[in-house]
C-alpha cells in the first residue's frame, strides 16, 4: 500500500471474536494494520456483551491475565467512564466473555504482555431495534457515547480502538429452518446484505447502519456485533474504514458465522 501519511493514520480496527481457528485470516487482516509505534497508546476494546445487561456498558478495573502475562489497566479513563449511569462494573461478565479476551491475546502478541487495555462490553441495543428507535433514545446510552467521543477527540495520546465483532449467524444452530453452507445458496445473499451493512460501517454512517439493522428486527441476519460497531461509529464519526477481508465460516455442518477484518483511519 501507499506510505502512511499523518492524514491517514490508523485509529482502530475491527476483528472477529469467533474462534481463532475459524477466523484467523480475518484476525490477521485486521491486526496487520496496527503498527509498532502504537505500543504506548491505550487500546479501547469494544466487545459484544453476550451475558451483560441490554443498554449497559460493562467495565472492569481488573487486568487481563493470559499465558503471555498481565495487561496494564487504564484506571483514570475507567474512573471517568464509570461515572456514567449506563455503566455497570461487570467483572463476572468479563471473566467469562471471549469477545474482548481474544483481542487482548492478539494485542499482547504484538505489543507485549503489558499493553494498556481499556475493555468495554457493549450490551445489546435490541429494544431499540424492536421499537424502530435509536440507541441514543436511552439517555444513559447517549451520555456514555458522548463521553467516549470526548475521549476520542483528545489530541494527545489518542486511544486506538479495537472492535471484537462477529456479523451474521445463520443456519440450524441459530434457529433457521435451513442448513447453512459458507458462500453457497442462502449465504450468497447474506454476503450481499453483509456488504451493504459493512459499507455503512466504513463510512461511519451510524443512522444508515442502524436503519439496516432494524430491517426485519435483525431476526434474519442476527448480527452479534451491532452494539459495539454502533458505539464506535457514533463516538468516532470521523473514522473511515477499509475492508481487508470478509469471510463466512461453518461453525458446524449446518451453521455459518460471518465476520471481517477492517481498519479505520481518520
Amino acid at each position: 500500500g501507499s506510505t502512511e501519511t499523518t492524514s491517514e493514520r490508523v485509529i482502530g480496527i475491527a476483528a472477529p471474536h469467533v474462534s481463532p481457528e475459524g477466523g484467523w485470516q480475518c484476525y490477521q487482516a485486521a491486526y496487520k494494520a496496527l503498527t509498532p509505534d502504537l505500543s504506548e497508546r491505550t487500546f479501547i476494546v469494544l466487545g459484544t456483551s453476550h451475558y451483560g445487561q441490554p443498554d449497559k456498558f460493562g467495565l472492569t478495573r481488573k487486568p487481563f491475565q493470559t499465558p503471555f502475562g498481565t495487561t496494564r489497566t487504564e484506571d483514570k479513563l475507567i474512573s471517568e467512564l464509570a461515572d456514567q449511569r449506563a455503566v455497570l462494573m461487570e467483572d463476572y461478565c468479563h471473566a467469562v466473555e471471549h469477545s474482548i479476551e481474544f483481542q487482548v491475546l492478539f494485542l499482547q502478541a504484538i505489543y507485549g504482555p503489558e499493553v494498556r487495555v481499556l475493555p468495554i462490553l457493549c450490551g445489546s441495543f435490541g429494544r431499540h431495534i424492536r421499537d424502530n428507535g435509536y440507541p441514543e433514545d436511552d439517555e444513559g446510552v447517549k451520555r456514555f457515547l458522548g463521553a467516549l467521543g470526548e475521549i476520542a477527540a483528545r489530541d494527545r495520546d489518542r486511544p486506538i480502538w479495537v472492535l471484537g465483532v462477529d456479523m451474521a449467524h445463520m443456519g440450524v444452530r441459530y434457529g433457521d429452518n435451513f442448513a447453512a453452507r459458507a458462500d453457497q445458496d442462502e449465504m450468497t445473499l447474506v454476503r450481499e446484505r453483509d456488504e451493504v451493512r459493512i459499507g455503512r460501517v466504513l463510512a461511519s454512517d451510524a443512522q444508515g447502519f442502524w436503519g439496516l439493522v432494524e430491517e426485519n428486527q435483525d431476526d434474519d441476519l442476527k448480527w452479534c456485533g451491532s452494539s459495539a460497531i454502533y458505539s464506535f461509529i457514533t463516538a468516532v464519526p470521523q473514522a473511515r474504514g477499509m475492508l481487508h477481508r470478509y469471510e463466512q465460516w461453518n461453525i458446524d455442518e449446518q451453521s455459518v458465522v460471518s465476520f471481517a477484518g477492517i481498519s479505520f483511519s481518520d
